[in-house]
């Protein structure tokens, strides 16, 4: 299957599940919430998590996501470039935070509280890069 081909029904969705790798081998799944832009799969994570330290050391991921009949489905295999952590109102990580929130929620109803809440959790945006992709009914 074409990374191509499999754009439109990650398009579709907005939930999936988040495999990297531990220091030890073994994968460390999360539930996540994505945004899709030009073929690039992005997230908003907070950098003391273990999805994030894993991506740090090994910057590798795979996306699963489903159908919400769970018939189809597919798997994303990505290259990862984990962006600036926000850290003042303004900077590169809270413009790439607001630029994810806006393309998949629109606007917010306080971009102040927004920025201020996303330098507190101490956010950032990971951008997944398809590299292989696999999966069923697509």
């Amino acid at each position: 299957m074409e990374i191509a081909d499999v754009l439109p029904f990650l398009a579709e969705h907005r939930r999936g599940v988040l495999a990297t790798h531990r220091a030890g081998g073994r994968p460390q799944l999360s539930n996540v919430n994505y945004g899709l832009a030009g073929g690039v799969i992005r997230i908003s994570i907070t950098a003391d998590r273990f999805k994030t330290k894993n991506m740090r050391r090994d910057p590798r991921a795979s996306l699963h996501v489903t159908s919400e009949d769970f018939r189809r489905w597919a798997v994303v295999d990505c290259d990862v470039h984990l962006g600036a952590t926000a850290s003042a109102p303004g900077d590169a990580g809270v413009a790439a935070l607001i630029d994810l929130y806006r393309s998949i929620n629109g606007e917010h109803a306080d971009w102040s509280e927004f920025e201020q809440a996303m330098i507190t959790d101490r956010r950032l945006v990971a951008s997944l890069h398809p590299t292989h992709t696999y999966g069923q009914r697509i």
